[in-house]
């Protein structure tokens, strides 16, 4: 299947995209010639690998005061179906302690409060903390410097300079859009008692549920949840949980997840117990920016006590361990300018580290993929296309395989167009013989304060089906109604 927005095809019909057939972001070959085979390929100059752009790495942001579920832990989900191991909990294998099992909520077994190690407070509140503070929501993502293409010929405004200039490149999708927005006049005292009435007496009044629930931002849903306790001296999760089960139950745990604790809870469970859930770790530390990578690294430790780093050499090991070592660090060049000079020498030294030798190079791979911005990165698939006459996803399935494979490509796909990499996942969470409904929910829930309005056009666009479509023929009840609901249908 060729990827949208990847040579030779041309780029997606999205926003910011070239028109099909349309001229290329990259400089003309004639002002950066490109040889045509292995044997002309010049050597790398002194062997040295070219400074970042950015000149620098991003300092950590502070986090802001964690918010606060109670102690006591939260009643289990059903056994449902982890992510690729059917039968077993939420991300952990057959007779594992996860979402769903006797302990708390994503707690270890015999563990206490809702996401919190054994012995530890409860969801988002350090020990002997009050109050009610919150993870940070997601914030619109930018996929690109969104400048103009060089008009064909040259560059704007006359020909070619002798040196190389640095340039925005044009962005896949500079403006995103989610689903879900902030409600206008918001009360959370009166969406708490609406809440309360729906679930007060015999029945619950469903509709009335997923009316308040996907109309909120998570931001809104925080506050609602506070505003609930305030009122009624109950916990709005636990009384939901004790009307609600199945899939409908994780769905609307996760919309009240705070959005940085849901990634670190995702990835808590991807590797605790026996063995490992890696496509869940790729999902989130490939495609995430640097301040959300490294408030979710540091909401695992202050929630689960522990560093996420030693959990993934622990779980995870060779060149897979090394490239998600490298991503929860949440140092990934930001610079949304392009050198087009320093893109096709990282071009070349991957051409170079894979297909112009015997063996692989995965270092150089793992460095140019995991240090470059993704602006950058889109501009180096396309000077590698003319290097090497393959586009640099299919070098990939060349030269690696397994989980590494897999998050090399990710990045890949997200520098060229990272709502068509969701879309992707979404339709094989659903192809074939059952559902995924964990990884369903969790793109859902997540892209749909970000970009979710792009993932759905790149959903039909790849697969000439729409994604509500495909949620409506693979789900049933209020679930499918809430998820259809987020998607904006």
């Amino acid at each position: 299947m060729s990827y949208p927005g990847y040579p030779p095809s041309g780029y997606s019909a999205y926003p910011g995209y070239a028109p099909q057939g349309g001229e290329s972001a990259f400089p003309p070959g004639s002002q950066y010639p490109y040889p045509t085979g292995a044997a002309g390929m010049p050597p790398m100059a002194g062997g040295a690998y070219p400074p970042n752009a950015s000149g620098g790495v991003p300092g950590a942001g502070g986090y802001p005061a964690f918010g606060g579920y109670p102690p006591g832990g939260m009643p289990a989900f059903p056994g449902g179906q982890g992510f690729g191991m059917p039968g077993a909990g939420y991300g952990v294998p057959p007779g594992g302690a996860g979402f769903g099992a006797p302990a708390g909520y994503g707690a270890p077994a015999g563990g206490p409060g809702y996401g919190a190690p054994a012995g530890g407070p409860g969801y988002g509140v350090p020990t002997g903390a009050p109050g009610y503070g919150g993870y940070p929501q997601p914030q619109v993502q930018s996929y690109g410097g969104g400048g103009p293409a060089p008009a064909p010929g040259g560059y704007p405004g006359g020909p070619a300079p002798s040196q190389p200039p640095t340039m925005p490149l044009p962005s896949a999708m500079s403006a995103t859009q989610g689903t879900i927005k902030a409600a206008a006049n918001f009360d959370a005292l009166r969406d708490a008692e609406i809440l309360r009435k729906a679930m007060k007496g015999f029945g619950t009044d469903e509709q009335a549920i997923v009316d308040v629930i996907a109309n909120r931002s998570g931001d809104q849903r925080q506050k609602i949840k506070a505003a609930f306790k305030t009122a009624y001296g109950k916990d709005l999760i636990k009384d939901l949980k004790s009307e609600l089960s199945g899939n409908m139950e994780e769905l609307i745990i996760a919309l009240f997840m705070p959005a940085t604790y849901y990634d670190a809870w995702s990835l808590y469970n991807a590797m605790k117990g026996a063995g490992t859930q890696e496509r869940v770790l790729i999902e989130i530390l490939c495609t995430r920016t640097n301040s959300e990578i490294k408030n979710v690294v540091q909401c695992y430790k202050t929630e689960f006590g522990r560093d996420v780093e030693k959990d993934i050499r622990s779980d995870t090991s060779g060149h897979f361990e090394r490239l998600l070592v490298s991503m929860c660090q949440g140092n990934r060049d930001e610079n949304q300018t392009v050198n087009y000079q320093i893109a096709q020498q990282d071009a070349q030294r991957l051409y170079q580290a894979g297909e112009g030798k015997l063996g692989t190079d995965e270092s150089s791979f793992n460095l140019v993929l995991a240090s470059r911005s993704f602006p950058h990165l889109k501009a180096v698939v396309e000077a590698y296309f003319k290097i090497a006459n393959r586009d640099l996803l299919s070098t990939i399935g060349r030269e690696f395989s397994g989980s590494v494979e897999n998050g090399l490509k990710a990045i890949v796909q997200c520098a060229l167009n990272r709502p068509a990499f969701f879309a992707e996942r979404l339709y094989h969470a659903m192809k074939g013989a059952g559902t995924d409904d964990s990884t369903l929910i969790r793109i859902i829930v997540t892209r749909s304060e970000i970009d979710l309005v792009q993932v759905k056009q790149a959903f039909t666009q790849i697969y000439q089906k729409t994604l509500p479509s495909m949620i409506s023929s693979d789900t049933s009840g209020d679930y499918r109604r809430l998820l259809l609901a987020i998607t904006g249908q």
